[in-house]
């Protein structure tokens, strides 16, 4: 009897540790990117290039790599392009139904979104403007903004973004202007976490600076409603910590090359809020690395990976 009982004991133990393990197993990974498609056009425009074939199929062939769940693009062309990437992206094995397109002032190149969840709400923001030295300007791309809803139990916000260049302009200093883009893209988070500071929020795309600039520190903020910088870097074998300790790991996390000044910065980002940030996923974070990535372009593409549970 009393090995009965031990026994009967044991089965308990056991089928309560299967459950907690089941209940493990079943939460959802996912994982978020971002990639600048430089000039994805299907005919040419202005000085921008219609994309060559090659560089479509490299495109093609990097996303299927790192197999995203949800992915952000800017320089995207039309909403047509678009969908020709998401067909190609389907034959390919990466089923990515839901979309979003924004059409801001640029009228050649776009934020889009493609998401293997649904959205429940979309917010577009297409016709914010500022003034700049007694001038009125608008924000060149617009912000794409989307309620992605992972599972019945799970849902997050995504914000693209693309800042402004830093090539010159006529008419205002490119640095002030991008700053401006980046004060409004703030005032759009705020909103969403003064709505519900815990929310699971998402700030990706090319801000067009580095991480020390007022326009990228504007988009990051402070305090309890600051951004956190997942500072996506190379799966190379780099682990070793900077050794001057208020400076960030030597680890290879360039996302952009500019052929003009034989540059390579870090101007690509996936920030998070709060909330957000509890879910994510360090080792499911990085750059991603393909022979020839040139081909596709002049940027690389970033993923971050996350748990699909609110923690």
């Amino acid at each position: 009897m009393k090995q009965m009982g031990k026994a009967f004991v044991g089965l308990i133990i056991f089928s309560l540790a299967w459950s907690s393990a089941k209940s493990l197993f079943a939460v959802e990974m996912i994982h978020v990117a971002t990639f600048n498609v430089e000039n994805y056009l299907d005919v040419a425009i202005g000085t921008r290039p219609a994309k060559s074939s090659e560089s479509k199929a490299k495109i093609r062939d990097t996303i299927l790599s790192i197999k995203p769940d949800v992915i952000a693009f800017q320089e995207m062309g039309s909403s047509n392009v678009l969908l020709e990437l998401r067909d190609s992206l389907k034959s390919g094995g990466l089923d990515l139904p839901h979309w979003e397109h924004i059409a801001g002032f640029d009228t050649n190149i776009h934020v889009a979104v493609l998401s293997k969840f649904p959205f429940t709400m979309r917010r577009p923001h297409t016709n914010d403007g500022f003034l700049l030295g007694g001038k009125r300007f608008r924000v060149s791309r617009g912000f794409a903004e989307v309620d992605v809803q992972v599972s019945p139990k799970y849902s997050f916000t995504l914000i693209t973004a693309h800042l402004k260049s830093r090539r010159p302009v006529p008419g205002a200093d490119e640095a002030e202007l991008r700053e401006q883009e980046a004060v409004l893209l703030r005032e759009k988070i705020n909103a969403r976490l003064a709505a519900n500071p815990n929310a699971n929020l998402i700030v990706l795309g090319d801000l067009n600076d580095v991480k020390g600039a007022p326009s990228t520190k504007a988009v990051m903020g402070h305090g309890k409603s600051g951004l956190f910088d997942t500072r996506p870097a190379e799966h190379n074998g780099d682990d070793r910590p900077n050794q001057i300790a208020r400076y960030e790991p030597r680890n290879i996390t360039w996302t952009h090359y500019y052929g003009k000044e034989d540059t390579y910065s870090r101007i690509d980002y996936i920030l998070l809020s709060p909330g957000m940030k509890r879910e994510w996923l360090s080792n499911e974070t990085y750059i991603a690395t393909t022979p020839n990535w040139g081909v596709a372009s002049d940027h690389r593409p970033l993923v971050a990976g996350f748990v699909a549970e609110d923690k």
